[in-house]
């Protein structure tokens, strides 16, 4: 038994001094300033300026190529806006990354793993104002097939606050056999219920939607850099608890994408019934709309990039209403600050 003690502790030395020697620690720089002006006489209370920074940093302690601990802050500064930073969200979160799964759990960046949602789901100004998902995140991944699915908490349950969570999941599949074409969905569902005390004749919300499209990628099959093209449907899902069954409304979109150097341009388009869709681009609630996206990329550098775009809004009775947005985003990489070497 003693033989077995010794043996057992001398593995177990062995194995730490290993994972030890993998142990690392390092930090990550990153933010967005952006300039964002809209004149809409579709939507009066969204007719306004947008406009700030947002800087995130954060360290990281990597136990393993596979487990990671991440701790920092991303804080909010509007122009002119007293005290300086309007809001700070916390960093801390556990990220496993594995071969084919992905999973975070914590306050984490949307950035690069829900910011692909189109805007009739999740609409644009989310990555100004909310930029971390608190919650769950689980991802798998292979060469042609990707799924994602989260829950993000929006607000806790108090006295006064009602509870408030997202969950949804997305994903893409593309047959080899099919060259270009691939099939995408996406979909998320929001639960609000009350606070702790109740209100008289409050109700339980549901409110979310869903789109499944067909794509058809031509990048780098022709002269141009990009070329993608998407059509399919859209579907919301709207209910009072109690008051009402779930009311879907539904309709078609297009999307048409295409780059070539600097240069980018991006058609969208709905028809069919309006939806509200509480975290949607209120566009969809009108039965058509189209918008197009003339975009400049004055500079790109390895870490650096800079966007002009000039949208355009169609939408039944309003045929001028138009966006213009300047945008800088950075990141300067994990930064190694130190490696655990064993002795």
């Amino acid at each position: 038994m003693s033989k077995k003690i010794c043996l057992f502790l001398f593995i177990s030395i062995v194995t730490s001094k290993a994972a030890l020697a993998q142990q690392s620690l390092d930090v990550n720089f990153n933010g967005l300033g952006f300039l964002d002006n809209r004149e809409y006489k579709a939507f009066i209370p969204r007719s306004r300026t947008y406009s700030g920074t947002r800087t995130a940093l954060d360290f990281g302690l990597n136990l393993d190529s596979l487990n990671h601990f991440i701790v920092g802050v991303n804080a909010l500064h509007e122009f002119g806006a007293q005290p300086f930073f309007g809001k700070v969200d916390p960093i801390a979160y556990y990220k496993y990354t594995g071969t084919k799964w992905n999973f975070y759990a914590g306050e984490f960046p949307r950035q690069g793993l829900l910011d692909n949602y189109p805007r009739a789901l999740l609409n644009d100004t989310l990555r100004y104002y909310r930029p971390n998902i608190e919650g769950l995140l689980a991802r798998y991944q292979t060469e042609n097939f990707t799924e994602t699915g989260w829950i993000d908490w929006v607000s806790r349950q108090t006295t006064t606050r009602r509870e408030q969570f997202l969950f949804g999941f997305s994903g893409k599949y593309r047959p080899v056999a099919y060259g270009p074409f691939y099939v995408s969905h996406y979909f998320f569902l929001m639960h609000d219920a009350g606070a702790e005390i109740p209100v008289p004749n409050d109700r339980i919300n549901d409110n979310g939607a869903g789109e499944i499209k067909l794509g058809l990628d031509f990048s780098h099959r022709t002269f141009l850099d990009s070329l993608t093209i998407e059509a399919g449907g859209l579907m919301s899902f709207e209910r009072a608890r109690g008051v009402d069954g779930f009311r879907m409304p539904k309709g078609f979109v297009f999307s048409a994408y295409l780059s070539y150097h600097k240069i980018a341009l991006y058609e969208e388009f709905y028809h069919g019934q309006g939806s509200t869709i509480d975290y949607g681009d209120s566009f969809y609630s009108k039965p058509t709309y189209n918008r197009i996206d003339i975009i400049y990329t004055p500079f790109m550098f390895d870490r650096i990039k800079g966007q002009f775009i000039g949208s355009f809004h169609f939408s039944p009775g309003h045929l001028n209403d138009n966006q213009e947005a300047f945008r800088i985003t950075f990141d300067l990489g994990r930064k190694i600050l130190k490696r655990f070497d064993a002795d």
